[in-house]
Protein backbone atom coordinates (compact mmCIF):
# COMPACT_ATOMS: atom_id res chain seq x y z
CA UNK A 1 0.00 0.00 0.00
CA UNK A 2 3.01 2.13 -0.11
CA UNK A 3 1.81 5.99 -0.70
CA UNK A 4 -1.71 4.59 -2.83
CA UNK A 5 -3.45 5.57 0.48
CA UNK A 6 -2.06 9.19 2.44
CA UNK A 7 -3.37 9.46 5.62
CA UNK A 8 -2.99 13.59 6.36
CA UNK A 9 -4.43 16.17 9.17
CA UNK A 10 -3.71 19.05 6.51
CA UNK A 11 -5.44 20.82 3.30
CA UNK A 12 -1.83 22.33 2.35
CA UNK A 13 -1.05 19.78 0.18
CA UNK A 14 -4.14 18.90 -2.11
CA UNK A 15 -2.39 21.31 -4.92
CA UNK A 16 0.30 18.73 -4.79
CA UNK A 17 -1.01 15.77 -4.27
CA UNK A 18 -3.41 16.22 -6.83
CA UNK A 19 -0.94 17.31 -9.70
CA UNK A 20 0.75 13.92 -8.47
CA UNK A 21 -2.34 11.92 -9.35
CA UNK A 22 -4.28 11.55 -6.12
CA UNK A 23 -7.75 11.76 -5.36
CA UNK A 24 -8.33 14.18 -2.29
CA UNK A 25 -11.76 13.01 0.11
CA UNK A 26 -11.75 15.17 3.54
CA UNK A 27 -13.40 15.47 6.33
CA UNK A 28 -14.06 18.42 8.78
CA UNK A 29 -14.53 17.77 12.36
CA UNK A 30 -14.40 21.00 13.68
CA UNK A 31 -13.82 25.20 12.97
CA UNK A 32 -13.47 25.79 8.84
CA UNK A 33 -11.40 27.71 6.31
CA UNK A 34 -12.39 28.85 2.73
CA UNK A 35 -10.43 27.28 -0.45
CA UNK A 36 -10.10 28.47 -4.35
CA UNK A 37 -10.92 26.24 -6.79
CA UNK A 38 -10.21 27.48 -9.83
CA UNK A 39 -10.79 30.62 -9.22
CA UNK A 40 -14.22 29.76 -7.44
CA UNK A 41 -14.54 30.18 -3.09
CA UNK A 42 -16.02 27.62 -1.03
CA UNK A 43 -16.52 27.41 2.31
CA UNK A 44 -15.67 24.12 4.15
CA UNK A 45 -17.07 23.83 7.55
CA UNK A 46 -17.60 21.19 10.32
CA UNK A 47 -19.79 18.22 9.44
CA UNK A 48 -18.77 18.94 5.43
CA UNK A 49 -17.04 16.37 3.43
CA UNK A 50 -14.44 17.82 0.63
CA UNK A 51 -13.88 15.82 -2.76
CA UNK A 52 -10.99 17.17 -5.22
CA UNK A 53 -10.63 15.13 -8.04
CA UNK A 54 -7.80 14.28 -9.75
CA UNK A 55 -8.07 16.74 -12.83
CA UNK A 56 -5.18 19.09 -12.49
CA UNK A 57 -7.37 22.07 -10.93
CA UNK A 58 -6.08 25.25 -9.45
CA UNK A 59 -6.76 24.75 -5.65
CA UNK A 60 -5.51 27.65 -2.58
CA UNK A 61 -6.50 27.12 1.14
CA UNK A 62 -7.67 30.53 2.56
CA UNK A 63 -7.92 31.72 6.31
CA UNK A 64 -8.66 28.61 8.48
CA UNK A 65 -10.62 29.71 12.09
CA UNK A 66 -8.28 28.15 14.60
CA UNK A 67 -10.21 25.10 15.69
CA UNK A 68 -10.47 24.23 12.29
CA UNK A 69 -9.31 20.03 12.60
CA UNK A 70 -9.36 17.96 9.12
CA UNK A 71 -8.71 14.38 8.45
CA UNK A 72 -7.63 14.15 5.08
CA UNK A 73 -7.10 10.70 2.89
CA UNK A 74 -5.29 11.07 -0.35
CA UNK A 75 -6.36 8.08 -2.71
CA UNK A 76 -4.02 7.20 -5.80
CA UNK A 77 -6.22 7.33 -9.32
CA UNK A 78 -4.89 4.41 -10.27
CA UNK A 79 -5.96 2.57 -6.76
CA UNK A 80 -9.39 4.55 -6.20
CA UNK A 81 -10.44 2.68 -10.11
CA UNK A 82 -9.74 -1.01 -9.07
CA UNK A 83 -12.09 0.28 -5.56
CA UNK A 84 -14.83 2.34 -7.27
CA UNK A 85 -18.07 0.20 -7.16
CA UNK A 86 -19.85 -0.40 -10.64
CA UNK A 87 -22.81 1.96 -9.88
CA UNK A 88 -24.32 4.39 -12.89
CA UNK A 89 -24.33 6.66 -10.07
CA UNK A 90 -20.18 7.42 -10.38
CA UNK A 91 -20.59 9.79 -13.36
CA UNK A 92 -22.95 11.98 -11.78
CA UNK A 93 -20.59 12.35 -8.74
CA UNK A 94 -18.02 13.46 -10.54
CA UNK A 95 -19.15 15.62 -12.99
CA UNK A 96 -20.90 17.29 -9.39
CA UNK A 97 -17.05 17.98 -8.23
CA UNK A 98 -16.96 20.52 -11.04
CA UNK A 99 -19.69 22.59 -9.52
CA UNK A 100 -19.10 22.15 -5.76
CA UNK A 101 -16.85 19.62 -3.96
CA UNK A 102 -18.07 20.05 -0.58
CA UNK A 103 -20.81 18.20 0.69
CA UNK A 104 -22.75 19.88 4.11
CA UNK A 105 -23.72 16.58 5.38
CA UNK A 106 -26.69 15.84 7.47
CA UNK A 107 -26.29 14.73 10.96
CA UNK A 108 -26.22 10.72 10.45
CA UNK A 109 -24.49 11.31 7.54
CA UNK A 110 -21.38 12.91 9.35
CA UNK A 111 -21.02 9.96 11.58
CA UNK A 112 -21.72 7.76 8.85
CA UNK A 113 -18.34 9.92 7.19
CA UNK A 114 -16.45 9.86 10.64
CA UNK A 115 -16.91 6.29 11.06
CA UNK A 116 -14.98 5.85 7.59
CA UNK A 117 -12.69 8.12 7.60
CA UNK A 118 -11.58 6.22 11.37
CA UNK A 119 -11.97 2.69 9.83
CA UNK A 120 -9.39 3.60 6.58
CA UNK A 121 -6.98 5.01 9.35
CA UNK A 122 -7.12 1.84 11.60
CA UNK A 123 -6.99 -0.44 8.89
CA UNK A 124 -4.24 1.04 6.68
CA UNK A 125 -2.03 0.40 10.09
CA UNK A 126 -2.53 -3.11 10.13
CA UNK A 127 0.30 -3.70 7.63
CA UNK A 128 0.72 -7.52 8.47
CA UNK A 129 -2.83 -8.49 7.49
CA UNK A 130 -2.04 -11.01 4.92
CA UNK A 131 -4.74 -9.35 3.04
CA UNK A 132 -4.00 -5.91 3.24
CA UNK A 133 -4.43 -4.26 0.05
CA UNK A 134 -7.70 -6.15 -0.69
CA UNK A 135 -9.26 -5.01 2.92
CA UNK A 136 -7.61 -1.48 2.01
CA UNK A 137 -9.41 -1.35 -1.02
CA UNK A 138 -13.26 -3.05 0.82
CA UNK A 139 -12.72 0.21 2.97
CA UNK A 140 -12.09 2.54 0.15
CA UNK A 141 -15.14 1.01 -1.36
CA UNK A 142 -17.00 1.48 1.48
CA UNK A 143 -16.50 5.13 1.70
CA UNK A 144 -17.31 6.15 -1.84
CA UNK A 145 -20.81 4.29 -2.04
CA UNK A 146 -21.19 6.27 1.19
CA UNK A 147 -20.46 9.04 -0.30
CA UNK A 148 -22.75 7.77 -3.56
CA UNK A 149 -25.46 7.70 -1.07
CA UNK A 150 -24.82 10.96 0.71
CA UNK A 151 -25.25 13.02 -2.74
CA UNK A 152 -28.05 10.86 -3.48
CA UNK A 153 -30.37 11.89 -0.72
CA UNK A 154 -29.33 15.52 -0.62
CA UNK A 155 -29.25 15.78 -3.96
CA UNK A 156 -31.72 13.58 -5.75
CA UNK A 157 -31.36 10.25 -7.55
CA UNK A 158 -32.74 9.31 -10.71
CA UNK A 159 -32.69 6.40 -12.81
CA UNK A 160 -29.87 6.11 -15.56
CA UNK A 161 -29.66 3.61 -18.04
CA UNK A 162 -26.43 1.81 -18.55
CA UNK A 163 -25.69 2.99 -22.14
CA UNK A 164 -26.41 6.05 -21.21
CA UNK A 165 -23.75 6.32 -19.05
CA UNK A 166 -21.08 4.63 -20.49
CA UNK A 167 -21.97 7.74 -23.30
CA UNK A 168 -21.64 10.28 -21.17
CA UNK A 169 -18.31 8.45 -19.38
CA UNK A 170 -16.87 8.19 -23.40
CA UNK A 171 -17.59 11.72 -23.97
CA UNK A 172 -16.59 12.87 -20.79
CA UNK A 173 -13.20 10.81 -21.03
CA UNK A 174 -12.76 12.64 -24.55
CA UNK A 175 -12.52 16.49 -22.45
CA UNK A 176 -10.64 14.96 -19.95
CA UNK A 177 -7.71 14.27 -22.45
CA UNK A 178 -8.38 17.22 -24.28
CA UNK A 179 -10.51 17.45 -27.28
CA UNK A 180 -11.56 20.44 -26.08
CA UNK A 181 -7.89 21.88 -27.40
CA UNK A 182 -9.06 21.41 -31.05
CA UNK A 183 -12.77 20.74 -31.24
CA UNK A 184 -15.72 22.48 -29.39
CA UNK A 185 -18.61 21.50 -31.88
CA UNK A 186 -21.33 19.37 -30.55
CA UNK A 187 -21.43 17.63 -33.37
CA UNK A 188 -17.54 16.33 -33.73
CA UNK A 189 -17.83 14.72 -30.68
CA UNK A 190 -21.59 12.84 -31.84
CA UNK A 191 -19.90 11.68 -34.76
CA UNK A 192 -16.73 10.13 -33.00
CA UNK A 193 -18.85 8.21 -30.30
CA UNK A 194 -21.89 7.33 -33.27
CA UNK A 195 -24.91 9.22 -32.23
CA UNK A 196 -26.54 12.32 -33.36
CA UNK A 197 -25.83 15.93 -30.95
CA UNK A 198 -29.25 16.12 -29.95
CA UNK A 199 -28.82 12.23 -28.83
CA UNK A 200 -25.79 13.54 -27.04
CA UNK A 201 -27.18 16.43 -25.63
CA UNK A 202 -30.59 14.81 -24.26
CA UNK A 203 -28.16 11.97 -22.46
CA UNK A 204 -25.85 14.66 -20.97
CA UNK A 205 -28.69 16.80 -19.60
CA UNK A 206 -30.44 13.69 -18.20
CA UNK A 207 -27.22 12.13 -16.80
CA UNK A 208 -25.34 15.18 -15.26
CA UNK A 209 -28.38 17.81 -15.87
CA UNK A 210 -26.27 19.84 -18.51
CA UNK A 211 -26.22 20.00 -21.67
CA UNK A 212 -23.20 18.65 -23.98
CA UNK A 213 -22.15 22.24 -24.86
CA UNK A 214 -21.66 22.67 -21.29
CA UNK A 215 -19.11 20.67 -20.63
CA UNK A 216 -17.47 21.47 -23.60
CA UNK A 217 -17.63 25.02 -22.61
CA UNK A 218 -16.52 24.22 -18.76
CA UNK A 219 -13.26 22.16 -19.95
CA UNK A 220 -12.83 24.90 -22.08
CA UNK A 221 -12.56 27.68 -19.98
CA UNK A 222 -11.27 26.12 -17.32
CA UNK A 223 -8.12 25.12 -19.10
CA UNK A 224 -7.81 28.35 -20.59
CA UNK A 225 -8.25 30.33 -16.81
CA UNK A 226 -4.90 27.81 -15.97
CA UNK A 227 -3.03 28.79 -18.97
CA UNK A 228 -3.91 32.41 -18.39
CA UNK A 229 -2.94 32.14 -14.68
CA UNK A 230 0.01 29.68 -14.89
CA UNK A 231 2.00 30.21 -18.42
CA UNK A 232 3.41 33.32 -20.32
CA UNK A 233 2.08 32.34 -23.31
CA UNK A 234 1.27 35.56 -25.57
CA UNK A 235 -2.49 35.38 -26.73
CA UNK A 236 -1.81 34.73 -29.81
CA UNK A 237 0.14 31.62 -28.86
CA UNK A 238 -3.02 30.70 -26.69
CA UNK A 239 -5.33 31.48 -29.42
CA UNK A 240 -3.03 28.77 -31.55
CA UNK A 241 -3.20 26.70 -29.05
CA UNK A 242 -6.87 26.30 -28.77
CA UNK A 243 -7.14 26.34 -32.51
CA UNK A 244 -9.24 29.97 -32.13
CA UNK A 245 -9.50 31.61 -35.72
CA UNK A 246 -8.18 34.68 -34.55
CA UNK A 247 -6.43 36.22 -31.28
CA UNK A 248 -9.93 38.63 -31.47
CA UNK A 249 -12.04 35.46 -31.60
CA UNK A 250 -9.90 33.95 -28.44
CA UNK A 251 -10.22 37.44 -26.14
CA UNK A 252 -14.05 37.61 -26.91
CA UNK A 253 -14.61 33.93 -25.93
CA UNK A 254 -12.63 34.37 -22.85
CA UNK A 255 -14.35 37.55 -21.79
CA UNK A 256 -18.12 35.77 -22.86
CA UNK A 257 -17.07 31.95 -20.48
CA UNK A 258 -14.63 33.71 -17.56
CA UNK A 259 -16.34 36.94 -17.28
CA UNK A 260 -13.45 39.30 -17.63
CA UNK A 261 -10.49 39.65 -20.01
CA UNK A 262 -7.45 37.99 -20.15
CA UNK A 263 -5.11 40.54 -18.98
CA UNK A 264 -7.55 40.49 -15.84
CA UNK A 265 -7.00 37.05 -15.28
CA UNK A 266 -3.07 37.32 -15.63
CA UNK A 267 -3.11 39.54 -12.93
Amino acid sequence: MDKEIIISDSLDEVARMQRDGYITHAWCSGGGCGFVMDGQAFRFAKGDCLIVPHQELEFAVGQKSEDFAVEVVYVSFRFIQTATPQSNYGIRGHLALFENPVMHLRPEQQRVCALNFDYIRRRLAVETHRFHREAMRNAIECMIIDFFDFHAELYGEHAVAEPQAQLMQQFIAMLERGDFRKKREVGWYADALCVTPKYLSEVSKKVSGQTAIYWITRYTALDIARQLRSTNLSLEQLSDLYEFTNTNYFIRYVQKNLGTSPSALRQ
